[in-house]
């Protein structure tokens, strides 16, 4: 790896260690000129599939996508940071895990909304009247009736 104060190719690990539950592997090198030190993260490099969207294109996963999305229908509930990244998590995992090179949105939009009801069942009505495209107020009784459902 290459020393970001003197840009030379030869450096060597001092140190490594697990971090991110096992996910990452945190470094600590030494550059072989100028002896300086640094950390670097090496991460397993799996790709997210294409999105197939509901007119037949395609476009990249953009997990900012993912994430202002659920920030909407989160939008002042009680829930925290750090529950919001870990559901981003299991999302991009299902997607990964799938080992397909494209995913139909509406796949996606089923995880989202799994995570969702998890989460908080007011995000998760308010992602799914946008997502299943709700027309009237019958539409909201019977997402209302299905989730009282799953909660008994």
């Amino acid at each position: 790896m290459r020393c970001p104060f003197c840009k030379t190719d030869e450096t060597k690990v001092v140190d490594s260690r697990l971090v991110a539950e096992g996910d990452q592997v945190r470094r600590r090198r030494e550059c072989m000129s100028c002896h300086e030190r640094f950390t670097s993260y090496e991460t397993a490099e799996l790709l997210m599939p294409s999105i197939i969207k509901h007119d037949g294109s395609r476009e990249p996963f953009n997990e900012q996508k993912l994430r202002s999305g659920m920030m909407r229908a989160l939008e002042k509930r009680p829930v925290s940071s750090d529950q919001i990244e870990l559901a981003i998590n299991q999302i991009k995992h299902f997607l990964q895990s799938t080992g397909e090179r494209e995913l139909k949105s509406f796949e996606v939009g089923k995880c989202v909304m799994e995570q969702l009801r998890e989460l908080d069942k007011v995000a998760y009505v308010r992602y799914a009247s946008v997502y299943l495209s709700f027309q009237d107020i019958d539409e909201f009784q019977k997402a209302l009736d299905q989730l009282r459902h799953t909660e008994d």
